[in-house]
């Protein structure tokens, strides 16, 4: 895997599936990393009075603050990264995102939904694997 790709909601396994490729990147000289913030899509109503470039700065300054924690890990552990924003339903996100960015991976955490509840519901996790061919890691 030479450009991994880590979605990032800002929870604990999350932060750990970061730590999992930072320790990937030392097997793997020139790893690339792709770190990706997926927002829902927030009802027209919340935005309203608002310009677009204020809402964009919404959007960036809430992206910013989730990616903190995942950026001063792969600062710290100098492993070069790019930090991304998409709007959306996360799965289909994810595997946009992947496919544009040529990704050879997927490192994510999963928040440890039970196997019945994610069997009737299913996870952003389940959802990716069924919409990628590359391999996904999940991390817990």
């Amino acid at each position: 895997m030479r450009k991994s790709l880590i979605p990032f909601d800002g929870s604990d396994n999350a932060l750990r599936a970061v730590q999992y490729v930072i320790s990937l990147a030392e097997e793997l000289p020139g790893l690339q990393v792709e770190l990706l913030y997926v927002m829902d899509p927030v009802p027209f109503k919340l935005y309203a009075g608002l310009s677009d470039e204020g809402i964009r700065r919404m959007q960036v300054d809430e992206a910013d603050r989730v990616v903190q924690p995942a950026r001063q890990l792969l600062d710290a552990a100098k492993i070069p990264y790019r930090a991304h924003f998409r709007i959306g339903p996360p799965a289909n996100e994810i595997a946009l995102h992947l496919h544009e960015m040529h990704c050879d991976g997927i490192v994510m955490g999963t928040r440890g939904m039970s196997p019945m509840a994610a069997l009737m519901i299913g996870s952003v996790a389940t959802r990716t694997i069924h919409l990628v061919d590359v391999p996904v890691t999940l991390v817990k």
